[in-house]
This record gives structure tokens, sequence and C-alpha cells, in this order.
């Protein structure tokens, strides 16, 4: 096969104790699941239907690291999660065989341009420009299931220059993660190399040129990105 020009380079995430990379497929994201982040986005926190957006999966940023203030936005947000890798997947999924699909967890950051997320929504309108950039997606290394198991609970935390910002737990999401699976594989072909990011807890704030960002989940180690000045 030949090609008009070189494609780029496949997405990848490095793997705890396994020199070989995850393959990035897809990137979705669920919307507003810890009630007590909902509330601060002005939302009801009752348990209604998860909703979802997407990111390209060369918006990862696998390991962390360096990355670059985006363009167009004065509120450039941090949204600490819970990432899940699927090693295979399918349709209509159900909730008790969902977690049979994971291969394992991160920890990752939904970079959000917060405003021209919140513009978009009060017009009704997609909210690609606040959250599909790039660097958007930074993750940290997979911990297989196999040997951390199936996180339920434990701490979710953001610092910035090391002063707390989010704090919360697992247990607290609203829609679980075999939920958030089932439920999603009702309208997607889900499949080996899709990554969901499970949503964020209270404290979600701007960040700027020099700020240095520490995600950490219980057992799932953390997750450092430096941010630097926009191109």
């Amino acid at each position: 096969m030949t090609f008009l020009f070189e494609p780029q380079a496949i997405a990848v995430v490095p793997i705890v104790g396994d020199a070989r990379q995850f393959p990035v497929r897809r990137v979705y994201c669920v919307g507003r699941n810890y009630a007590a982040h909902a509330r601060e986005m002005g939302k009801d926190p009752d348990k209604e239907p998860p909703f979802f957006f997407m990111k390209p999966a060369d918006a990862v940023v696998p390991g962390g690291g360096d990355i670059h203030y985006p363009p167009g936005t004065s509120n450039y947000h941090h949204e600490i999660e819970l990432v899940v890798a699927l090693k295979s997947g399918g349709r209509r999924i159900p909730v008790a065989g969902a977690l049979d699909h994971v291969f394992g967890y991160a920890v990752g950051l939904d970079m959000t341009r917060r405003d021209l997320q919140l513009t978009s929504r009060d017009l009704g309108r997609p909210w690609d420009f606040g959250k599909s950039f790039d660097q958007s997606a930074p993750i940290g290394p997979l911990h297989p299931a196999a040997t951390v198991g199936h996180p339920a609970a434990g701490a979710i935390t953001l610092a910035v220059n090391g002063d707390t910002r989010q704090k919360g737990d697992l247990a607290d999401l609203i829609w679980s993660v075999p939920e958030t699976i089932s439920f999603l594989s009702d309208y997607y072909l889900l499949a080996a190399g899709d990554l969901i990011f499970t949503g964020t807890p209270a404290g979600v704030g701007a960040v700027v040129p020099g700020d240095r960002l520490t995600g950490r989940i219980d057992g799932l180690g953390e997750l450092a990105v430096h941010i630097l000045p926009a191109l």
C-alpha cells in the first residue's frame, strides 16, 4: 500500500511492567460524573443517563510531561480523571460482563478551554472547541487490571504547584465503570484500544504557563504535567 503522504504515527500509552505500548483507537469522555462537580457547574447531580464527548486520539500525551497553553482561551482548566483502557469491545455489552473488556487503568487529565466550552454550551453548540484540541488528554502509564484489579474506590486528587485543588473518591462516581462501558456500547461499537475518561471530581480551576500539575489515584501512581507558554 502506498500513501499520498506519510501517515501520522499512532497514539500510544505506556504500560507498567511491559515493554509493549497500548495503541489508542478512540477517546471517549463522560461529562459530569461526580455529583459535586455537577453542582459546581450549575447542574443537577441526580442520576440521569450519562452523556459523552470525544477527543481525537492524537490529543493523548503519553506519560504526561510538558504541554503548551492552548490558543484561543484565557480560562484553561484541569480535570483529573480515572481512565479505563479496553482490550476488547462489542455492542450492547451487559453491565455484569463489562469489566471483562478492560485491560487496565491510568490517571488522566481532561484539559479544558472552559471559556470556549461554556460559550458553546450556552449557545447550544457542540463542545469540540472547549474539549477536543491538541495535548488535551495527558495520561499516565496504564496499570493492567490483572495486577491492580478493578478500582471502584480510592482517593483521586489533583495538586497545582503543590496545593491540592481537586479531591474525591472513585466510589463517588455517579455512573460506575461497568455501567459506563455498557451504556456507551449501546451507541458505539467499542473495540480494543478505546480509552474512556470517567469524569472529574469537584475543584476544577484555571492554570497558567509555569504551573505544575500532579494528579494521583490510589493504586495507579501519579501523572505530572508542566504547562509551557503558548506556541
